[in-house]
C-alpha cells in the first residue's frame, strides 16, 4: 500500500457569510459580523504564517440561530464566534496548537446559543 500524498492544506475552514432578508426569524451569519470576521481571520492567518492554512467563506451552513458560525477540517469542529478575540482563540488554540476551544463550540445537538454565549452576544 502506497503512502497518502501530503495534503494541500492541513487546516480548512469554512466561515458561514449567509445573508438573509431582514427581520427573517432565523436570522444570518452576516448580519452577526460574518463577513468581516472572515476577512479578519484570513489576514490574521497569513499575518501568523499558518502555513497550509484555508480560510473560506461558505453559504448557510444551516445553523443560522448560533452564527456567526464556522467549521473546522479536519475533524469537522464547529464554532461560534462574534469577535476579533474570539477568532484570535480559534486560531492560536485549535488550528496552531490542536485544543478544542470549548467555550465557542458548538455541538450537534445545539439549537439555540448557551446561556454565556447569549450574554455576550449582548455586550
Amino acid at each position: 500500500m502506497s503512502e497518502a500524498p501530503d495534503n494541500f492544506y492541513d487546516c480548512h475552514v469554512f466561515c458561514c457569510v449567509n445573508e438573509r432578508k431582514a427581520g427573517h426569524p432565523r436570522g444570518c451569519c452576516a448580519d452577526g459580523g460574518g463577513v468581516e470576521l472572515r476577512d479578519y481571520m484570513k489576514k490574521k492567518g497569513k499575518a501568523l504564517r499558518i502555513r497550509k492554512l484555508r480560510v473560506n467563506q461558505a453559504g448557510c451552513l444551516d445553523r443560522c440561530e448560533l452564527g456567526p458560525t464556522m467549521v473546522i477540517y479536519p475533524g469537522g469542529t464547529w464554532y461560534h464566534y462574534r469577535t476579533e478575540a474570539d477568532v484570535d482563540e480559534i486560531l492560536e488554540r485549535h488550528v496552531q496548537n490542536g485544543e478544542i476551544v470549548e467555550r465557542l463550540l458548538l455541538t450537534p445537538e445545539l439549537t439555540s446559543l448557551p446561556l454565556h454565549l447569549q450574554d455576550d452576544a449582548t455586550e
